[in-house]
């Protein structure tokens, strides 16, 4: 369920949407507050908007044919995502909590883009990140054992929070769907990870994470 919309359109620079720009272009961005677990966005819909995640956590995914859900990626406070090649949206995207969004039309970035030089590199980059996100992640998913698919989602969110404590928003079955993984294989992963003395828990729900030793989350290998 959508908490909040903002139907009226607030004049920002492309730069406050997340581009550096040469000069100050203004756009028109509206806002949009979903609940958890609420779609933003459907497969196959239309895709008219890019959007950036300005509170909370979004997950992409898509439903396999047996019903299972594969989660592609995890765009988190500031990350843009929607920027499609087609026309059409190729996941579903949705909060995972609480979450607030802003929007731009993707005619106008593209207007933009054309006139802009540093714009359109910035599209260029942010579409090259999108492109070695998913091969890192085909690579994961297809060579990688259960612990270092799971030391890697961590190195991953460590190194994108930037934080000494972790606070994740995504729960164990997000993160197993995210890797391909049961929710029991995650959380024998984890409590290997914690048994190791690579991480350590803030709090009862195992959310709150503190890595101990980086060096060895990132070469952590199963059959050492």
């Amino acid at each position: 369920m959508l908490l909040r919309t903002s139907d009226r359109r607030k004049l920002n620079t492309i730069d406050d949407f997340g581009f550096g720009s040469a000069s100050s272009h203004t756009v028109s961005l509206n806002e949009f507050t979903y609940r958890k677990g609420c779609e933003i966005y459907g497969e196959k819909e239309p895709a008219e908007h890019v959007y950036q995640v300005k509170r909370g956590a979004v997950r992409s995914y898509k439903l396999l044919a047996d019903g299972r859900r594969q989660i592609g990626a995890f765009h988190l406070m500031g990350d843009i995502f929607g920027l499609e090649n087609g026309e059409k949206h190729r996941f579903t995207a949705e909060a995972v909590v609480e979450t607030t969004v802003r929007l731009i039309k993707r005619e106008s970035l593209q207007v933009i883009a054309e006139a802009d030089a540093v714009v359109a590199r910035n599209l260029l980059s942010m579409t090259t990140r999108n492109l070695e996100h998913a091969e890192n992640h085909m690579l994961l998913l297809g060579r990688k054992t259960a612990v270092e698919r799971v030391a890697a989602f961590l190195a991953e969110m460590d190194a994108r929070t930037g934080a000494n404590t972790m606070s994740l928003p995504m729960s164990r079955r997000d993160i197993a769907d995210y890797l391909g993984l049961t929710l029991e294989t995650v959380s024998r992963a984890v409590s290997r990870l914690h048994c190791e003395g690579v991480l350590s828990f803030v709090g009862n729900t195992q959310r709150q994470i503190v890595i101990l030793d980086k060096k060895m989350l990132q070469s952590f290998d199963l059959q050492k």
